[in-house]
């Protein structure tokens, strides 16, 4: 069974989510605060954390940092802050999603859904072959190959950048990380290098480069795979 550790200082939200998440089948841990998540955690490791960032006692980038000292689990965030600089914090600290207060519960239970049938059908150390349109993109080989066997080029940082999206399918990687991992640090400011790299790798691999299926733009925030 699918553990989920629920933090949200309103406990109107932590009595709706408990109930919600145990009718479909998930064991759910509640917490109240950052220090109370922490320890939950620690406690019993949760498969799925989904994190309020408005917190009493810690802000909500710190409880991802300190679970991102020692595990990989999901983490949904939820806020009230709806602004971009507040996403990318917190995606930036190691938030797989985002869901802004208020939000539907089916919107987050589709959210819940989706990472955790990422989980089960992608093992951590598996290498993927992904699908992008008419391609096939074998990361281990490193190539790309049209279905009428038509092999794709790409130059080094094309490969860099659809690489680090096609490793975490369904979850949004901020403008920072990209530009962190492909050019390095002192590019992270430079946006502009990726809505060139983006709009190269739309032409070759989408059906349709001015309406993308598979390389989806977050405004202002960065880029996601959608399988």
């Amino acid at each position: 069974m699918t553990r989920v550790l629920v933090v949200d200082d309103e406990p109107q939200i932590l009595r709706a989510l408990r109930i919600n998440l145990r009718a479909r089948g998930y064991e759910v841990d509640v917490a109240g605060t950052g220090a109370a998540a922490l320890k939950a955690a620690a406690a019993h490791p949760p498969d799925l954390v989904v994190l309020d960032l408005g917190l009493p006692d810690l802000d909500g980038a710190e409880v991802i940092r300190g679970l991102r000292g020692w595990t990989n689990v999901p983490i949904i965030v939820l806020s009230g802050r709806a602004g971009s600089e507040d996403k990318v914090g917190a995606l930036d600290a190691g938030a797989d999603d985002y869901v802004t207060k208020p939000f539907g519960m089916d919107e987050l239970l589709a959210r819940v859904r989706a990472v955790t049938r990422r989980l089960a059908a992608a093992p951590a150390d598996a290498v993927p072959v992904a699908r992008v349109g008419r391609h096939t993109v074998d990361l281990a080989d490193r190539t790309v190959t049209r279905d009428d066997g038509t092999e794709v080029r790409l130059t080094p940082t094309q490969w860099g950048v659809l690489e680090k999206l096609l490793r975490h399918p369904g979850k949004l990687v901020t403008q920072r990380q990209l530009l962190h991992d492909v050019w390095g640090p002192e590019y992270q400011h430079e946006t502009n290098y990726l809505r060139q790299y983006m709009a190269q790798l739309r032409r070759k691999l989408e059906d349709d480069p001015a309406r993308p299926r598979h390389l989806i733009t977050e405004p202002g925030m960065g880029y996601r795979y959608r399988p």
